[in-house]
């Protein structure tokens, strides 16, 4: 067999490809491979990866191919984030028997019937996934054909970005491969211990959850790094009077108008530019204010009387305004050059945003994922003959 460059050992199929986060993962992690295939049925969300990589998805039903089909496109790895709606708290949790669960059951059936079924897969969901029917399926077909797993909830939180957003990750190999971190397997951690080792970082696996956070909370950049240009206001002091102004009027549309301050001050959770934090975007930020993500105080002085900040005239002084599109994919971790179609509204792009992936996690762990892989790809090609690449 001719060697082989690491560009053309990887085949990579995107399951859920979404605006493209996973994608965008797997460059940041210096991943070197082609993706075969891309999958979503969102009309939407093809049309801002095609935008971005110039590649348009398969938008048919995946719950229609076949092992056949698949065994055709001989990827080495499979990297999946379906839907999380039949696993949220805040919907019906009708779990396998939701029939958004039905085509990420299905692919995962299909795995035992395949001649040459993927060596490594990526999943990644809501936290709630991991006690769900769905998740016992998924472990059941990963025994039967022979995949070591390792399961991890992570927070972006925990890459210093300062963004709450914990998600539920599980990382599959066939056996013989296996993990750099082999005492991790069957388990669920959260903590990103296997780069610990690969990083020589000191942090460790077993504390609870909240004490991580906390923990990470620290060495957290501030809000300030992610904001647009000329997004915060400043007060300019005359003789008379105070007077508010900002660079651009392209903000205004942001603002967070009296009237809901008014109804829903006390239920907005609001930030600072020197803030640590900020609550998890949802699909519906911007159309509705409470539980669906921070809002941004954009004259950051009157941080000092914080204690204020439950007060409703009080608040109608913050200069509240929603964090833009472009921000949110900020603490997303999508690259700068990334981009909407114009024809894509605002409300459909925080919609996307909000199903999308956190860049600045899934990265590393698809590092650790595919460490250590290129000797038994080699291995794996000579023993059926080479796949063609």
């Amino acid at each position: 067999m001719a060697e082989c460059t690491t560009e053309e050992q990887w085949r990579i199929l995107e399951f859920y490809s979404g605006i493209g986060g996973m994608r965008y993962s797997l460059m940041r992690a210096g991943i070197h491979g082609q993706v075969v295939e891309a999958f979503e049925i969102n009309d939407r969300a093809n049309d801002v990866y095609e935008h971005n990589f110039g590649h348009r998805p398969f938008q048919g039903n995946i719950q229609s191919l076949s092992a056949a089909e698949l065994d055709k496109y001989a990827a080495h790895a499979w990297l999946l984030s379906p839907p999380c709606q039949p696993y949220t708290r805040q919907g019906l949790q009708k779990d396998s028997a939701d029939a958004r669960a039905s085509s990420f059951i299905r692919i995962l059936e299909l795995i035992p019937q395949m001649q040459h079924p993927p060596i490594m897969l990526f999943v990644e969901n809501v936290v709630g996934f991991e006690i769900s029917d769905t998740h016992k399926r998924m472990i059941a077909i990963f025994a039967k054909t022979c995949f070591v797993t390792q399961e991890y909830i992570l927070s972006p939180l925990q890459f210093t970005i300062p963004y709450s957003r914990p998600r539920y990750f599980c990382l599959a190999k066939r056996k013989p491969l296996c993990f750099k971190n082999p005492y991790l397997n069957f388990q669920l951690l959260h903590r990103f211990t296997p780069l610990a080792a690969l990083k020589d970082s000191t942090m460790m696996a077993g504390c609870p959850p909240e004490e991580v956070e906390e923990e990470c909370y620290l060495s957290c950049q501030p809000i300030r790094n992610f904001l647009e240009a000329g997004s915060l206001m400043v007060f300019e002091q005359d003789c008379h009077d105070k007077e508010v102004k900002r660079s651009g009027d392209f903000f205004e549309k942001f603002a967070v108008p009296h009237s809901l301050i008014e109804r829903w001050g006390s239920a907005m959770d609001v930030v600072y530019p020197c803030s640590k934090r900020c609550c998890c975007f949802t699909k519906s930020y911007f159309r509705y204010v409470k539980g669906t993500g921070s809002l941004l105080a954009t004259y950051e002085n009157l941080k000092d009387e914080a204690g204020k900040s439950n007060e409703i005239c009080f608040m109608k002084d913050l200069g509240l305004r929603y964090f833009t599109p472009g921000e949110v994919a900020s603490f997303h971790s999508f690259p700068s050059d990334f981009s909407f179609p114009e024809h894509i509204t605002i409300r459909q792009r925080y919609a996307l945003l909000g199903n999308s992936l956190s860049i600045a996690v899934v990265a590393p762990l698809l590092e650790y994922l595919f460490t250590d892989l290129l000797d038994v790809i080699e291995a794996q090609n000579s023993a059926v003959g080479g796949h063609a690449t």
